[in-house]
């Protein structure tokens, strides 16, 4: 009863804080709904111009292909200084330019040049079409191989961003409420001076320190139910191929892993300035070992171990494979291992840590 009584007193404390509910509301709702359709990783609207010094009809076939929603209507310019002024003052991307043998050499030999010229100021979205055009040009490309590619794409068959980028947000989100929640549920005692009244309580401290951070696990439980529900499935109407249950078990074992550290910076902090400067500064790092930005393959050897230790890694695997590749339970068993051995490693270092102040 008096665990029950503890996590009530601090759910109803975080309720009446109407600056952090607004915080938690936009979230669990507005960023990840403003992630899933503000960040692609395709070419979107790019705006094309061109030159086309051969006036040929093969060239008008190639501009047929550019077109919406990865392109703007191409805007055809009397010569490669205009184009290039263009680009330079930021009306036009990307530049194509024919030359007047372009229509002779592909005629003739099946093969032919096309200068691209391209404003790499956004270098992320320049390469990602730079792809694109490679694609849409290698259709025209008569090699003569006795070889046909057909590429299969797994998992996410229509490489739908809004789905991939709208999960990835609301993991990247979990992370940073686990580190801020945690610690910021004790730091209002010390910034209160509540802290000493609570000392005074008939209670352990392990219960006491359990009550709290599960009174804060559960609200984060509850946001992602409702970020989920309303904005993944609602919204995006994102399919999920494995169970969702395994998904909110994943979080819950995930929440008391990473909690551990949040317990470390309860400990090292006086006010909840300091929670949040702390809680940001030990995000990035953690998402940056977890693989959501660059493939875990493709780090360097010490950096690939590193992350081993990692909670967040296993997090954003597990919940990647329960949502795109449909992993059972048995698949993730090495998952929710791994979160259970890391949190209890962390909850003691946590525990120890803050239970200096108890």
């Amino acid at each position: 009863m008096r665990f029950l009584a503890i996590m009530k007193k601090d759910i109803l404390i975080l309720l009446r804080n109407t600056a952090l509910m607004l915080f938690l509301i936009y979230i669990f709702t507005l960023d990840i709904y403003l992630a899933g359709i503000g960040i692609k990783i395709k070419p979107q609207h790019v705006s094309v111009g061109y030159v086309d010094y051969s006036n040929s009809l093969i060239v008008n076939k190639i501009l047929t292909h550019l077109h919406k929603p990865e392109f703007q209507t191409p805007k055809r310019f009397l010569n490669e200084e205009a184009l290039k002024k263009a680009i330079e003052n930021k009306k036009i991307m990307v530049g194509l330019v024919f030359d007047g043998d372009f229509a002779k050499n592909y005629y003739k030999t099946g093969k032919s040049q096309v200068n691209v010229l391209i404003d790499s100021t956004a270098a992320a979205q320049a390469q990602v079409t730079v792809i694109y055009l490679n694609e849409i040009l290698a259709r025209f490309v008569n090699l003569h191989f006795p070889l046909s590619i057909q590429t299969h794409r797994l998992f996410n068959q229509n490489s739908n961003s809004t789905w991939f980028m709208s999960l990835a947000e609301l993991m990247s989100d979990v992370v940073l409420l686990v580190l801020l929640l945690v610690a910021t549920v004790f730091v209002k005692e010390k910034e209160e001076g509540t802290w000493d009244i609570m000392l005074l309580m008939p209670v352990s401290s392990i219960l006491t320190i359990f009550a709290k951070m599960f009174s804060q696990v559960v609200v984060i439980l509850v946001g992602v139910w409702v970020s989920v529900g309303l904005i993944l499935f609602g919204v995006f109407d994102m399919p999920i191929n494995g169970n969702l249950w395994h998904f909110f078990l994943l979080n819950l074992l995930f929440a008391f892993s990473l909690g551990g550290i949040g317990l470390v910076i309860a400990a090292i902090s006086n006010t909840v300035t300091e929670v949040g400067q702390y809680s940001f500064m030990l995000m990035m790092p953690l998402i940056f070992l977890s693989g959501a930005w660059t493939p875990i393959s493709s780090m360097a050897p010490w950096l690939q171990k590193l992350s081993i230790v990692s909670p967040v890694r296993y997090y954003i695997e597990a919940s990647e494979s329960i949502f795109f590749r449909g992993a059972s339970f048995y698949d993730l068993i090495p998952y929710f291992v791994a979160l259970l051995i890391i949190g209890m490693v962390l909850f003691y270092i946590g525990y120890k840590k803050i239970g200096r102040l108890f």
